[in-house]
């Protein structure tokens, strides 16, 4: 938890470390070890037995990576984090420890492309089914809700059609139930979002994307309640692997320190951005949750601080169109991932959610146009630059043929 009294703006520099449990070292030491030695043989007893707190092997744990988990607890006002080497493996993590064979997971209607594969594979091996819904009305979740249903698995924003969800909506019908609710709130950031505060069970992150910052890590968070990060980190995570490095957990402690500061300025470029992007004649839809006119805007203001730094804009024309407009940025980059330093673009429909069938693609949303654009913290100005030339020049191309 927070500090009583401070702020997220303190609690991301300062929470979760002492200096002066480590030899008054501003920033936390890397721990790259591998293993960790015990006094006698009766403490690596002790110790393996759970009688004894301490540190054994970096796969089991590492103050480093500790330091980190206990970070991100403390910024989603949760009991217990754990660290992993990929968002994905986060995601599995926790859809391994809520389920058992032949179970059944209520998902938001649009989901990231390897989550969507990820099911497919669990349907596949373990007979564990699932079923999108809109998550729009508690009847539409509660027709799906079965004896077996284990949890009810939510994207706010949903990835890439920026659709958001109403998390108490859903923490309501699913308390009613008994059924853990799980939010990925990558693309919120606990700056700007909350999901526990509202009642959900389990948040996770790609820490990949805004909690790193720069680029550089690829890196997977959960935070819960301290005896399912217990039973997940001695179990799903110790017997399967999916851990960070201490490298990677130190620069994701120094990029956190930024999240406000970052998520302010993504946040501000994207609600310009937006503004722009509405008006030019080769957009046809733009979607923002930051916009008053979005359909879920008044939920966007009651449980986000603010719209955050992803746009997601259809163009005029075919999948060419929308291609060739890609190619013609020169600021911007062509990249599947997103909250990075720089503005980055993709095109869902063959890139991040190339996984998913046509079909359930369209009935996501995710049509050809298409584009999902990571605003960055360059100049607002210079973005637009990059952006109008490359759109202006679609929209010459239109007229000429």
């Amino acid at each position: 938890m927070e500090e009583k009294g401070k702020k997220m703006e303190t609690t991301v520099i300062h929470g979760g470390y002492d200096s002066k449990e480590y030899l008054g070292s501003l920033s936390i030491p890397i721990f790259q070890t591998s293993t960790f030695t015990f006094d006698n043989a009766e403490q690596g007893e002790r110790r393996f037995r759970g009688e004894e707190e301490g540190y054994i092997y970096s796969r089991l744990a590492n103050p480093t990576v500790r330091a980190l988990e206990e970070k991100i607890a403390s910024l989603e006002e949760g009991e217990a984090g754990l660290a992993f080497g990929s968002g994905m493996a986060a995601v599995s993590a926790v859809l391994f420890a809520l389920t058992k064979a032949h179970d059944h997971i209520i998902c938001s209607q649009g989901i990231y492309g390897c989550t969507f594969g990820l099911l497919k594979l669990m349907n596949e091996k373990y007979h564990i089914s699932h079923d999108f819904c809109l998550m729009e009305t508690e009847s539409q979740i509660k027709e799906l809700i079965r004896p077996e249903t284990a949890c009810i698995y939510v994207e706010t924003p949903v990835n890439p059609t920026m659709k958001v969800i109403d998390l108490q909506l859903v923490v309501k019908v699913a308390k009613e139930h008994g059924i853990p609710v799980v939010v990925d709130n990558t693309f919120a950031s606990p700056y700007l979002q909350q999901p526990l505060s509202l009642g959900c069970d389990v948040v996770l992150h790609s820490a990949t994307k805004y909690i790193c910052g720069h680029g550089d890590v690829v890196a997977g968070l959960v935070v819960g309640k301290k005896d399912f990060i217990k039973n997940m980190a001695m179990t799903t995570q110790k017997d399967i692997g999916g851990i960070i490095s201490p490298f990677d957990a130190w620069l994701l402690l120094r990029g956190i320190k930024t999240l406000p500061v970052r998520m302010d300025r993504h946040s501000f470029n994207a609600m310009k951005i937006y503004e722009l992007l509405k008006s030019h004649p080769m957009v046809q839809n733009v979607y923002y949750p930051g916009d008053c006119n979005h359909p879920q805007y008044l939920i966007t203001k009651k449980q986000m601080k603010q719209g955050g730094g992803l746009i997601s804009f259809e163009m005029k024309g075919t999948k060419k169109d929308a291609q060739r407009l890609l190619n013609d940025l020169k600021l911007i980059k062509i990249a599947v991932s997103l909250g990075d330093t720089e503005t980055l673009i993709q095109h869902p429909a063959t890139m991040t959610h190339a996984v998913v069938p046509t079909e359930i693609r369209e009935e996501m949303g995710i049509t050809d146009q298409l584009l999902r654009l990571s605003v960055g913290l360059e100049a607002w100005e210079d973005i637009w630059e990059d952006l109008h030339h490359a759109l202006n020049k679609a929209e010459s191309s239109s007229f000429s043929s």
